[in-house]
This record gives structure tokens, sequence and C-alpha cells, in this order.
């Protein structure tokens, strides 16, 4: 196998899976692939990573008054997921953490995924068009360096 060129002496998945970058948005698909990723953290003893990356692409974005209320409506969710993922992983002892980030979500799991020297993605398949896998899957399966799991 080939070395991650970013970090030398680091190769994915070389020893079985350390971490496991999942992306949350509240959607079904995404809902069942953070199970399907926290069923493989416990299993495999990984560290599970959380991500959820607020789009600044959205209308509400246009204004700032819009923005003011869209942030605070993401960190609101934010501290749902986390209280969430606190009841279910924590009986588990699954070792995770919840990130937010701005920007686009595929580009930000790579990149997340990339400096935690993650094993794999996970992400929910995607309920907007971009074609069978959605836009953010699509991505990451074409673009990624490392493995990229898409959950139904």
């Amino acid at each position: 196998m080939q070395e991650d060129a970013a970090v030398p002496g680091f190769e994915i998945g070389k020893d079985g899976v350390g971490s496991i970058v999942v992306g949350v948005d509240g959607s079904p698909p995404a809902v069942h692939a953070a199970a399907w990723a926290a069923g493989l953290a416990r299993r495999e003893r990984a560290r599970l990573v959380l991500v959820y990356v607020e789009p600044l692409a959205s209308a509400a974005y246009w204004t700032s008054i819009g923005m003011i209320n869209a942030a605070e409506a993401a960190n609101d969710y934010v501290a749902e997921v986390r209280r969430e993922a606190a009841k279910f992983l924590d009986q588990f002892n699954i070792e995770w953490d919840l990130l937010h980030h701005r920007g686009d979500p595929a580009t930000a799991l790579e990149q997340i995924a990339e400096e935690l020297r993650a094993d794999c993605i996970v992400v929910g398949r995607s309920r907007h068009g971009g074609g069978l896998l959605g836009s953010v899957p699509k991505t990451l399966v074409t673009r990624a360096h490392r493995p990229v799991v898409v959950v139904p």
C-alpha cells in the first residue's frame, strides 16, 4: 500500500480502524450513517467523530439578520446532537467527539478526516439532487483520499 504523502509513516487502515468521521445533518440517511458508524466504532474500538457542517450557501445567509438566526439555529442543533449522542454513545463506551464547521460539507469532511488521519468517512445517501448518490456523497466518493461509506 502507498503511504499518505501528507503524513509520513501513516497508512489508512494499516492496523485496523482507528477513527471514523461521520457527517450528521439531522436527515434520516445521516442518522442511519451515524448509527452504522457508531456500530463500527464500537466493534473496532475506534474513535467516532461526528461532524455537522453548516452550509453557508443557504438563503438564510443573504442578510445579516438571517445570518444571525441561521447561526443560532445551527448552534442549537449542535447542542441537541451533542445531548443525543452522549445518551446513546456513552452507554456503549464509544470514544466520540462532535465538531461544528461552516462551509462546503464534502470539503469539510475530507479536510477533517485528513487532519485527524481518519480511516474512513461515513455519510448518508443525499436527499438532494446530484444523481444516485447526491452531491456530498458523490463528491467524497470521487475525491476523497480514504474509503467512503455511503449509508442509505
